[in-house]
């Protein structure tokens, strides 16, 4: 019997970040590719949910969430923002924001509807618009035009995107995997286009507390005049108090939107670790452990951000310094040895660098669905312990011949 590959996935393949994290582990590399902390979270937390199975909440959760994290979550938006929440009307917990996306593409996307994104996108929203039988419609992030400029976006390319059979934008901020923190000006722009054509926005916020410059704070699209009722607002437990493994995700909307979200919620993984919910509550509802928690993993953070950045320009590498998230882009071709090397484009270039120098990056034309728009760009993860990205650092240092 031939097995067949249903068409909607063909194009995608297996995720880069699998086959970036095989390849480091084949050669030993340091792994700078895929974006999870090689450390622990707040212990506070996972003591909430090695209590919660010694307890015995170890069964099917409700479906859209445990009471205690759905009112967790209600007040964590409500320190953030001011605005109270129904928890259970106006928040579905999800295995994830991986799945939160997935769900609400399927929940939302009719097939042939329009589904703008903007480009490089986290690799899991083509395939779940491909999924819900939706069409992309791709506006293109430009790279800065001058050493400490963000990322942008042409205004007019963004506004040509909309048509009356776009249903949904989806927005990134803080952006993975530029760093970029959209501004209240750009945001603006994209809520007055969604009220004009009356589209729905999806705004991937997992990043939201992970921001370096106080002049470019992040700034949620529901907040903005007109978009309360239409943005539905995607996040995690995982990035903020690195827990990635737990798969903690919510959404947070209008009743409507949420009921989107959870009619595939219900049929996808139909409720999310129970013991891990229970984690997870504590980890938001304790607040002055978990400011503290933030605190500190925002200097190392910090830290981790301006000594491979800093590290990176060295060697000669064109570096797009972050505002938010935890990833540090670069231009390779701007590299004396990368250059030298002959490299085809950013897969050929992130290979080579994780077989010989023993670091692995993520090649990010993947992100794009014009790759040429990425080939001579890629991705370091700076979430990792001090000791491993000194470990990283001297690696580059060796292969660049500046040690």
């Amino acid at each position: 019997m031939t097995t067949r590959l249903a068409e909607r996935f063909a194009p995608f393949g297996t995720t880069i970040f699998t086959e970036m994290t095989l390849l480091a582990q084949a050669h030993g590399a340091v792994n700078l590719a895929q974006g999870f902390p090689d450390f622990d979270g707040p212990e506070f937390a996972k003591a909430a949910a090695a209590a919660a199975i010694a307890a015995g909440h170890n069964q099917y959760a409700r479906m859209f969430g445990i009471p205690a994290l759905n009112q967790a979550i209600s007040g964590w938006w409500r320190e953030q923002t001011g605005v109270e929440l129904d928890p259970d009307a106006h928040i579905c917990v999800t295995s994830g924001c991986t799945e939160a996306i997935a769900a609400a593409m399927l929940g939302l996307i009719n097939p042939g509807d329009e589904v703008i994104l903007f480009e490089p996108y986290y690799d899991s929203y083509r395939a779940s618009v491909a999924m819900a039988g939706g069409v992309p419609l791709i506006v293109t992030l430009r790279p800065p035009t001058t050493d400490h400029g963000p990322f942008w976006f042409d205004p007019d390319e963004l506004a040509r995107a909309f048509s009356p059979r776009t249903r949904v934008i989806l927005v990134n901020t803080p952006h993975n995997p530029t760093g970029k923190v959209f501004s209240a000006d750009e945001l603006r722009q994209i809520a007055e286009l969604c009220n004009r054509h009356d589209v729905i926005a999806v705004t991937d916020e997992v990043y939201e507390r992970l921001t370096y410059d106080p002049s470019r704070p992040h700034v949620r699209l529901a907040t903005l005049p007109g978009m309360a009722d239409r943005t539905l607002t995607l996040s995690s437990l995982g990035k903020t108090f690195s827990l990635t493994g737990w798969k903690i995700g919510w959404a947070i909307g209008a009743a409507g939107l949420v009921r989107a979200v959870r009619a595939a919620h219900q049929f996808m993984t139909f409720a999310t670790a129970t013991p891990f919910q229970h984690g997870a509550a504590a980890a938001l509802a304790s607040v002055d452990e978990r400011e503290g928690y933030i605190r500190d993993l925002m200097s190392q953070f910090t830290w981790a951000r301006s000594f491979l950045g800093e590290a990176l320009a060295r060697l000669g590498f064109r570096v797009y310094m972050p505002d938010g998230a935890y990833f540090i882009m670069v231009d390779w071709t701007a590299c004396p040895r990368a250059r030298s090397d002959g490299h085809a484009d950013d897969v050929a270039f992130c290979r080579s660098l994780t077989s010989v120098a023993g670091v692995a990056a993520i090649p990010p034309s993947v992100f794009y669905q014009n790759r040429e728009h990425g080939k001579t760009l890629a991705r370091f993860a700076f979430c990792k312990r001090r000791e491993t990205l000194q470990s990283a650092v001297q690696r580059l240092d060796r292969w660049a011949g500046t040690s």
